[in-house]
């Protein structure tokens, strides 16, 4: 039997009032504590547990973003890619909606990934999360580092050039499909040096625990960077190293595995 208060926040959600259907779920944890909440949410339609999350953050913390499962927020976030929202709404609202749950713990994070990562749209969700930032995962996937002199708030900054052109997406694709894997660089920082509760942790959690899927977003994220500059029909703007690979100095580069 649906637990009535599924159906009280179902039409609470349909009239707007999203903080009132909140405040109904958070009645339920405060009478039969976290393990009853999670009970219900696991009653909730998808759709109706994204309507409430999508309202909070780690500035606007909700006791929601603190029990839910990693599946129940998974089934959940994908739902984000389906709504159509203008690029720079949807991104900035998944981000945060991601690392409210993701970073709530330290073992969060991995365990929202290994949940993610196993879904047939978790790589491109992932590749959306880190809009904005793909030259410096690719820095630091190919480089071990986020960029060549690492500094945290410049790193923060949205980056939007893209390094590489179409002859050097060709070259890496007809590698890939000759069975060859990309090869990642060893990571030249620590967590600690990059627990900033947001996308750099992320990317070195899911670069150590998850490197397989760590390579599938690196191809995702060459790939919508070689149709964007094909779109555009311009070259490059930056000196290129190896197929797919970002350039930095000789005396810089590092060593990979």
């Amino acid at each position: 039997m649906t637990h009535p208060v599924v159906l009280e926040t179902q039409a609470l959600i349909l009239a707007g009032e999203i903080a009132e259907a909140e405040s109904q779920l958070v009645a339920i944890a405060e009478a039969g504590g976290d393990q009853a909440l999670v009970s219900v949410l696991d009653e909730m339609q998808p759709k109706d547990l994204l309507a409430i999350m999508r309202e909070f953050d780690s500035s606007k913390e909700s006791v929601i973003n603190l029990v839910v499962s990693a599946e129940q927020f998974v089934d959940a976030i994908l739902l984000e890619r389906k709504y159509g929202e203008p690029i720079e709404k949807y991104v900035p609202r998944l981000r945060n909606t991601m690392n409210a749950v993701m970073h709530r713990t330290p073992a969060s994070c991995a365990e929202i990934l290994e949940c993610l990562t196993e879904r047939d749209e978790g790589i491109r969700l992932l590749a959306d999360y880190f809009t904005d930032y793909h030259d410096l995962l690719q820095n630091f996937a190919f480089h071990g580092r986020f960029e060549e002199d690492f500094d945290l708030e410049k790193a923060m900054a949205p980056k939007r050039t893209h390094t590489f052109d179409a002859e050097q997406f060709d070259d890496m694709e007809q590698g890939l499909e000759a069975g060859d894997s990309i090869e990642l660089a060893r990571p030249a920082m620590s967590r600690s040096e990059v627990a900033d509760g947001d996308w750099m942790e992320t990317a070195w959690i899911l670069r150590h625990e998850f490197q397989d899927s760590f390579e599938l977003l690196i191809i995702e994220i060459q790939d919508r960077s070689r149709r964007a500059l094909e779109a555009a029909h311009v070259p490059s703007p930056l000196p290129s190293g190896e197929p797919g690979v970002p350039k930095i100095p000789e005396d810089e580069e590092e060593s990979a595995i």
